[in-house]
């Protein structure tokens, strides 16, 4: 790793873990995140769990797990350049879906309004929220916490949106913690920001998703190199690209395209970021949290960013294809949720035996038993699409998608 800057996050002086650990001989804490993020249970179920398009439509979509190694991916590379923490972003990136349902979006709204109905003080159910509470309790690998334990800063970064409801739950139950930030201004505080790698990891995903959207969507069939042509970013960039390589067309047109849009994004945020980190002369971490935001677009590419974000949710995410399969992913979810409640030994007796646990989490104080409804909508939302889709035809009775 290259020299950090004074307001990278130094491994030396994170707030450290819930659970006090000695240090690892060879590795960062960082890199102990990272190492422990990639061999639990729910990293490897992301490999099933979709983005835009279900497990069932095709093998060469886009999963969480890919675009999970994608944002990491583009998130070291820009720390790199920038000398911030490249192991933290990586962490951050490769953890930051750990919670969410089977089904992409259309599982995760389905689960928050079961939850919602049936307990009118539900937490409801947020995935930043659901992929803490999974590195924070429901992995179950160590025989002294649950959880995997991780640093500060990785949780930190995780929880990138939280409610300020669910967000004064965390903080009744670890004060001054990982929610504080959620809650500073209601209560008087400057405002605050997480380190800058968790900014990075989550403008590296919004860049990631994007571009894979639209791969994934042309593959599909639902979106056209010539509807793209109305998005200014990807219209720029195919015109670069048949000036340098007159004739190119099809799926070489479409990967020379989103390289150079990718490569432009990057670039920029490099750039913006740099000036923005001049601009606020922030000399440490501390100083970093008290600024806004620091890691950015130019407002230029912002621009072109949010054009773009609002094509694919008018011509991909709302398109009618879509929306079919996201009533019936919904119908899925909300199905397994009610007959789970029903009869919850339909689940695992590991799940069942939790709902007279004591347990610390994301969603209860210390000392507080797992509810029903939070152990049923834990065991959905680690699901992958097709054994979701296979347990809802066992417990309904017929099949919800084609096979």
């Amino acid at each position: 790793m290259s020299l950090l800057a004074p307001y990278a996050c130094a491994p030396a002086d994170s707030r450290g873990r819930r659970h006090p650990e000695p240090a690892a001989p060879t590795r960062s804490a960082f890199q102990r995140d990272r190492d422990r993020i990639v061999h639990s249970t729910a990293f490897r179920r992301l490999v099933y769990k979709t983005q835009v398009f279900l497990n069932h439509e095709g093998d060469l979509f886009r999963t969480r797990l890919t675009h999970s190694l994608e944002v990491a991916q583009l998130g070291r590379s820009i720390a790199r350049t920038l000398h911030l923490n490249e192991d933290l972003v990586e962490a951050i990136a490769l953890a930051h879906d750990l919670g969410h349902t089977p089904f992409g979006h259309a599982g995760q709204d389905a689960l928050n309004a079961c939850l919602k109905s049936h307990h009118a003080d539900s937490a409801g159910f947020e995935h930043n929220l659901q992929s803490l509470r999974v590195v924070d309790t429901l992995e179950e690998r160590y025989p002294d916490y649950n959880g995997l334990n991780l640093s500060f800063e990785t949780r930190e970064g995780i929880l990138k949106h939280c409610s300020r409801r669910n967000a004064r739950r965390i903080e009744a139950r670890e004060p001054g913690g990982v929610a504080q930030r959620f809650l500073a201004s209601a209560e008087g505080q400057p405002a605050q920001q997480p380190g800058l790698e968790a900014q990075l990891a989550n403008l590296a995903d919004e860049i990631a998703y994007n571009a894979h959207d639209i791969d994934d969507g042309v593959r599909s069939g639902l979106l056209s190199l010539d509807q793209l042509d109305q998005v200014e970013l990807f219209a720029q960039y195919r015109r670069e690209a048949l000036l340098q390589h007159p004739g190119l067309n099809g799926r070489r047109l479409l990967f020379e395209t989103i390289r150079r849009m990718l490569s432009a994004q990057v670039y920029d945020v490099m750039d913006a970021t740099r000036a923005a980190l001049a601009l606020a002369a922030v000399d440490s971490v501390q100083a970093v949290r008290l600024s806004p935001p620091l890691v950015r677009f130019s407002p230029d590419m912002a621009a072109k960013s949010s054009s773009l974000k609002r094509f694919l949710l008018q011509n991909l995410y709302r398109h009618p294809q879509v929306v079919d399969t996201t009533q019936t992913a919904q119908q899925v979810v909300r199905g397994l949720f009610a007959a789970y409640m029903a009869d919850p030994a339909e689940m695992p007796q590991a799940h069942t035996d939790r709902f007279d646990q004591l347990e610390s989490s994301p969603l209860a104080g210390d000392g507080a038993t797992a509810k029903p409804e939070r152990v049923v909508a834990d065991y959905i939302a680690g699901m992958t699409d097709r054994f979701a889709a296979r347990e809802h035809e066992r417990l309904i009775g017929r099949a919800a998608f084609p096979a």
